[in-house]
C-alpha cells in the first residue's frame, strides 16, 4: 500500500502541476487517463513488441497502447474517431507520446498493433500484473462472481448437433450392461489445471439467452464475460466465453485464476452457480462459499440474516459490469473474434481496476 500511496502522492503533488505548466489545463478525464497510465506500467510489458530487423522501423507500440487506453476511457466507438480526437487534442496526444498531429499512425497501423496485442494477450498480462502487485499482498474479504452479455456484430456459429445414437428408453434388460454416464464439465474441471480448463471452454460467437429481472427471456448474439470482483469494485479476473455457455461452467476456472492472484475469504455467487462441485471446490481453496439456493434442486432454502447481509456485497460484480458497459466501451464492440473482443474489453477492465485502486486512497 505504501508503494501505491507514493505513486498517488507523486501524481497529485508533482506530476499534475508539472503537466499543467507544459500543457493546457487538465480536464477531469485527462487526470483520470494520467492516473490509469501511471499504474499500468506499460513499458515493462512492451519488450516483445520492440522493433527488430531490417527495413522501416515500426510505429511505437507503447504509444498506440496508451491511445487504446484513452479510447476506452473516452468511450470512442471507432479508431477513426480516436485518431481525429488525438489530432485535435494536444494534451492527450502528447500524453500518448506524439508531439505533432502528423506523427499519429493511420487506422491500419492501429489495427495491426491491436491484433498483436490481442494475439499476445497484452491487456490481460497488464491487468494480472497490476492486480498481483497492488491487491495480492492484501487480504480481500469477498469475491463477487457474475457474468454479463456482450453483444457483437458477428454471424453466430450454430451449436454442434448433439444428435447421435441414443440409449434405449426404459429399464434395462436383466443382465444388460449399462454404460456409465460421462462426467460433466464441472466435474472434470476440479481435476484439471487452469490452462486445461480455459482451453476447453467454447469461445465462438453464438446466441445466448437469459431471463431478465422481470422474468422475461432475452437473447443476444455475441459472447459472455465472466468476472471476479473484490471489495472496492476491483475486477481481478475475467474470462470470455460463448454466449450460450452456462455461468456454472466458468466458476471453477475463475476461482483458479483468482486464487493465483489474491487471497480472499468468501465467494459470493447467485443461484446459477448452485452446484455441489462448485461448493466443494470453493471450500478446497479455504474459502467460505455463499451461493443463493436454486429452488430447482428442491425446496427453496433461505439464508439467515447475517449471511444474507454478507451476500448483499455481491452487487460489486453487477456495478463493475454496468460501469464497463456504460463508461468504458463495453457496449461498443466493433471487432470480431474472441481474441479481439476480449482485448477490447480488457482495456476497459484495466482502466476500471486502476481507477478503483486509486479511489481506495481518497
Amino acid at each position: 500500500m505504501s508503494t501505491l500511496f507514493d505513486i498517488w502522492h507523486s501524481i497529485q503533488t508533482q506530476l499534475f502541476p508539472w503537466l499543467e505548466q507544459e500543457l493546457d489545463p487538465l480536464s477531469e478525464k485527462e487526470r483520470e487517463f494520467i492516473q490509469i497510465i501511471s499504474l499500468l506500467d506499460l513499458p515493462g510489458h512492451m519488450k516483445e513488441y520492440r522493433w527488430r530487423g531490417f527495413g522501416r522501423k515500426r510505429k511505437s507500440r507503447i504509444n498506440i497502447a496508451k491511445a487504446l487506453v484513452a479510447k476506452s476511457v473516452y468511450k470512442f466507438e471507432t479508431t477513426d474517431i480516436l485518431i481525429e480526437y488525438l489530432k485535435g487534442c494536444k494534451n492527450i496526444r502528447r500524453l500518448c507520446g506524439w508531439e505533432m498531429p502528423g506523427a499519429i499512425p493511420s487506422s491500419a497501423t492501429f489495427s495491426r498493433a491491436f491484433s498483436e496485442f490481442a494475439k499476445h494477450g497484452l491487456p490481460q498480462k497488464v491487468h494480472e500484473a497490476m492486480v498481483k502487485k497492488h491487491c495480492g499482498p492484501k487480504l480481500a474479504g469477498h469475491i463477487s462472481r457474475d457474468s454479463t452479455a456482450i453483444e457483437s456484430r458477428e454471424k453466430p456459429v450454430k451449436n454442434k448437433s448433439t444428435d447421435g445414437p441414443k440409449g434405449k428408453r426404459g429399464r434395462p434388460r436383466k443382465g444388460e450392461v449399462v454404460p456409465a454416464k460421462p462426467k460433466r464439465r464441472v466435474e472434470l474441471q476440479a481435476e484439471r489445471s487452469l490452462e486445461e480448463n480455459l482451453n476447453e471452454l467454447p469461445t465462438t460467437c453464438n446466441v445466448g439467452a437469459k431471463k431478465n429481472s422481470k422474468g422475461y427471456k432475452e437473447t443476444w448474439i455475441g459472447y459472455k464475460l465472466h468476472l471476479d470482483c473484490i471489495d472496492g469494485d476491483i475486477p481481478v479476473s475475467a474470462i470470455l466465453t460463448s454466449a450460450s455457455l452456462h455461468d456454472s461452467q466458468v466458476a471453477i476456472p475463475l476461482a483458479q485464476m483468482s486464487s493465483e492472484r489474491i487471497t480472499n475469504l468468501y465467494d459470493l455467487m447467485d443461484s446459477a452457480y448452485d452446484s455441489p462441485q462448485i461448493h466443494l471446490f470453493s471450500e478446497s481453496l479455504g474459502h467460505r462459499p455463499i451461493i443463493d439456493n436454486n429452488p430447482r434442486r428442491g425446496e427453496k432454502l433461505y439464508m439467515d440474516p447475517a449471511t444474507k447481509a454478507r451476500f448483499a456485497e455481491r452487487s460489486s460484480a453487477e456495478r463493475v459490469n454496468s460501469n464497463l458497459k456504460d463508461n468504458y466501451g463495453g457496449r461498443n464492440i466493433r471487432v470480431k473474434g474472441a481474441l479481439k473482443v476480449m482485448a477490447h474489453l480488457m482495456f476497459g477492465i484495466v482502466s476500471i481496476a486502476a481507477m478503483q485502486i486509486f479511489r481506495l486512497l481518497l
